[in-house]
């Protein structure tokens, strides 16, 4: 049990769009108290406070950070705000929780994590995905070499939000979403998650970018993510960020990678797919059936493991918390998440072992991001270039050994 309830912890967030608000309701469901939301004017914070039933709106980050009663900050604002936010967030001697990406530059992101270094606060990435429990077993069961040497990994991050040309969000906008954007916004998941699972690092990428909606047509209104609405006035912007991306992988112990992403695949919603394959046993998974895991053998039959209470391991059932066959989603995993980040808040510091993506591994995804856009602009193979940031607590992505 953590040194005090969680319910002694406020928090407020930054932003209360789409994933704002998956945030807001988590935090809510694990019972810390959601002191109030700032958002992009004083209209809209007061405005959406009341629709989420929050005590207040502040009028400015200033007022934000001068609020006591706040311990722990979300950052889902847009991505060109991340580095701002966290930056003030941080310098305020606050915890804080950022989206990814993490900022708009590698240069960003390292000098995030060295303020989170002298910060001595808890500075964390919402890498959500790794908290379906199924993928906290499986980090835990590689570890213990349940599936041999690491040798393959493959799948796939596919969606159809932006499948028509009429489709706009923000992230279209380099300024605001970043040079990558498929890559960026779905592709830094698969890739995160799958280092996580499998202990085991990118070194080199070869990645081939593909933008096949030449143009697209922005609304003159403000539309809000995944809605149905259209603007009956529009204006034609030519697009420069990928459509999707097929990209192979070389990693720190010899395995090979291939990765597809695309936010224009018709169909589908929202399926990150991986298998990982070992030298002993493979393992297959999928976001779509996410109590599911696949275990395949060569001299035995296949398995399937079904999340459960009693099956899964110590990590598994730390991430768990409805009973087998109540099919634990998306939702879930931020509460999960927030479970962790928060206990560790109420001991006063993050364990060494955290099972939750750090400001460390949040640089980690934008240096093979750049490794990503290097290598698409010049049609080669480009290694990762690491730096070596400071101390964090625990280095980024602990390799197995």
């Amino acid at each position: 049990m953590p040194a005090r309830p969680l319910s002694t912890i406020g928090a407020a967030v930054i932003g209360s769009g789409f994933i704002g608000t998956v945030h807001i309701e988590a935090l809510r469901r694990i019972g810390v108290q959601v002191r109030g939301l700032l958002e992009t004017t004083p209209e809209l914070g007061s405005e959406r406070a009341a629709q989420l039933g929050l005590p207040r709106a502040y009028a400015s980050l200033d007022e934000l950070l001068a609020d006591d009663s706040v311990e722990v900050v979300h950052v889902t604002s847009p991505n060109h705000l991340h580095f701002e936010h966290a930056s003030a967030v941080l310098a305020a001697g606050r915890n804080v929780i950022c989206e990814k990406p993490l900022a708009m530059s590698a240069a960003q992101s390292g000098e995030l994590v060295r303020q989170a270094a002298r910060s001595g606060k808890i500075a964390v990435v919402n890498f959500n995905i790794r908290f379906y429990p199924v993928n906290q077993h499986l980090r835990s069961a590689i570890a213990a070499g349940e599936v041999g040497d690491v040798r393959l990994l493959t799948g796939h991050y596919f969606q159809d939000w932006l499948l028509y040309d009429t489709d706009w969000n923000w992230r279209l906008e380099p300024e605001h979403g970043g040079g990558l954007r498929a890559v960026g916004d779905i592709g830094s998941h698969w890739l995160d998650l799958t280092s996580f699972v499998s202990g085991r690092r990118v070194t080199h990428v070869m990645a081939d970018l593909a933008t096949f909606v030449k143009v697209r047509h922005k609304p003159a209104g403000r539309i809000e993510t995944f809605s149905l609405e259209r603007s009956k006035e529009t204006v034609p912007v030519d697009m420069t960020s990928e459509d999707a991306a097929t990209i192979l992988l070389r990693y720190d112990n010899g395995a090979r990678g291939v990765l597809a992403v695309s936010q224009v695949s018709a169909g589908r919603k929202n399926q990150l797919q991986y298998e990982i394959d070992g030298s002993t046993a493979a393992v297959a998974w999928d976001s779509e059936q996410p109590d599911n895991l696949w275990i395949g053998h060569r001299g035995q039959p296949n398995e399937l493991l079904t999340r459960d209470f009693a099956l899964l391991n110590d990590a598994g059932r730390a991430a768990e918390a409805l009973p087998g066959g109540h099919v634990e989603g998306f939702a879930d995993t931020f509460a999960a998440h927030f479970r962790a980040v928060y206990s560790d808040v109420a001991e006063g510091g993050m364990r060494a072992n955290s099972p939750y993506a750090t400001f460390a591994d949040g640089h980690e995804e934008m240096l093979v991001g750049d490794a990503i856009a290097q290598s698409a602009a010049e049609e080669r193979w480009i290694e990762v270039q690491r730096d070596t940031p400071p101390h964090t607590g625990r280095p980024a992505l602990e390799v197995v050994k």
